[in-house]
């Protein structure tokens, strides 16, 4: 109804309620509370339905936002979650860890007067409430189909494709080398963005509805691509990218030096109660360290954020361009500065000073200079700058590349990129290899989550016409 929206004149924007950062920073729980029904209603009411839903145009997955706003607004919860989930196979986890500051909510219309609509926060209640009602239940496809897919990798690529092809009543293999199921969703991402059995949860319905996964197991250990090809009828290679950025500088090989996916893992895994050598004997702790952490996207906020619960002596970002200009979300930058972090902008490492363990990171002031192929200024040293930071632990979060799939998967004839990335043909996301299908960060390079499960669910809907065309060529 008319009356329940376009309310952004007279009611304010009310984020659900954050804990301290005193208390935040001693565990890993979500810092943001839950909205009540009539919190998520008010805030959901303040949607202007515009004509042009820019919300919706700037969401990679094309939620139509504006409808399930207004549903919430209505009080018509369950439609609103059918709405949503008709387009994204995780809600919930989008609206706790997507970059809404750069995406739905950074492009609303009433923001610049008004302040966006929180989209990530209703949408968050929304199917958070569908759990707890039991809206939320197994699969149970009209027909079930004999041909078998198999799925390389149960991150969110993975995990989006596995659920719209077992929609379709195919029979779904996933194949992970991890002992569990999620990929970068549990062992990546903090706890204080995304709790794990919000990930579980999800796989656990997929279990239920007939999908399943072989944990543990590594292609090109346990089977090469050719065995799984000669298993299935179709293959899905949803690797994402794991392999860390190299950075170039005296002193890089010394101990105290870390990968930042090392670390965060190694993190996660202690918080799921797992036995962490590398995280008990110190290595991959921060407690009492002087912690420098060297990037300034999303993993980079990650890292400099875990190791303030870790209790680090000192906490630094060094990045080598300004804060208007660094790729990771705004919202995370004022979470990690009100938990003590301290960023040193337009500054990159010149060196690593230590004898056999890094004691110091020599970092020279940089500035903004001409714009590089991409459009963005390229940063330049300032001569003479250099001065020294403290370190006892010095995390790279400088991006990740592929691995070597070729060799990694004992297939040689898979076409790759000059970059590593998985070539594919764009209009029907298959490789070179017939029926073997690539999507996510293994064919775009490092990205977004909410990115991951548009590739996956673009990828099931090419493998569910090349499925139908083979079952026809067969009859």
């Amino acid at each position: 109804m008319a009356e329940d929206l376009l309310k952004f004149v007279s009611v304010e924007q009310e984020m659900p309620d954050k804990r301290t950062a005193d208390l935040r920073s001693e565990d890993f729980a979500e810092i943001y509370g839950r909205y009540s029904q009539a919190g998520a209603t008010e805030q959901a009411s303040r949607c202007s339905q515009c004509g042009v839903p820019f919300c919706q145009i700037h969401c990679p997955l094309g939620n139509n936002i504006p409808d399930w706003l207004k549903l919430t607004a209505e009080g018509r919860l369950r439609e609103a979650y059918e709405v949503s989930s008709a387009t994204n196979n995780m809600p919930e986890i989008c609206g706790r860890i997507c970059p809404q500051d750069r995406l739905c909510e950074g492009n609303c219309v009433i923001e610049k007067d008004f302040n966006s609509v929180t989209i990530g926060a209703v949408e968050k209640y929304i199917t958070d409430t569908a759990w707890d009602e039991g809206w939320i239940e197994p699969i149970q496809p009209r027909v079930e189909h004999s041909q078998s897919v198999g799925i390389i990798g149960a991150g969110p690529a993975g995990l989006a494709a596995a659920e719209e092809l077992r929609k379709s009543g195919y029979q779904v293999h996933v194949y992970d080398r991890h002992d569990r199921a999620g990929g970068l969703l549990i062992y990546g991402i903090p706890g204080f963005k995304l709790e794990k059995p919000v990930v579980k949860r999800r796989t656990d319905r997929l279990s239920a509805s007939g999908v399943r996964f072989h944990m543990n197991f590594e292609v090109g250990r346990e089977a090469s691509l050719g065995d799984l090809r000669s298993r299935h009828d179709a293959l899905l290679v949803a690797t994402g990218v794991y392999r860390p950025r190299p950075l170039k500088a005296p002193g890089v090989g010394l101990t105290g030096i870390e990968p930042a996916l090392d670390y965060l893992t190694a993190s996660n895994r202690k918080g799921l109660g797992d036995t962490v050598p590398a995280f008990d004997d110190g290595r991959l702790n921060a407690v009492g360290k002087n912690v420098v952490v060297i990037g300034g996207g999303d993993t980079a906020m990650d890292c400099v954020r875990t190791a303030v619960r870790q209790g680090a002596k000192s906490v630094t970002c060094l990045y080598r361009r300004d804060r208007a200009n660094m790729p990771g979300s705004i919202r995370e930058v004022m979470h990690a500065e009100e938990e003590g972090v301290r960023f040193e902008w337009l500054a990159g490492p010149e060196a690593f000073l230590g004898d056999d363990r890094v004691t110091a990171v020599r970092a020279y002031r940089m500035r903004l200079g001409a714009p590089d192929p991409t459009g963005r200024q390229a940063p330049e040293p300032v001569p003479d700058s250099s001065y020294a930071l403290p370190c006892d632990l010095a995390i790279m979060a400088l991006g990740f590349e592929p691995e070597d799939l070729p060799a990694l998967f004992a297939a040689p004839e898979l076409r790759v990129t000059r970059w590593g990335t998985v070539m594919v043909d764009h209009s029907t996301m298959m490789t070179n290899l017939p029926g073997v299908f690539a999507a996510g960060d293994i064919v775009r390079g490092a990205s977004l989550v909410v990115w991951a499960i548009r590739d996956g669910r673009d990828a099931a809907t090419a493998m569910k016409a090349y499925l139908k065309a083979e079952a026809r060529a067969a009859a």
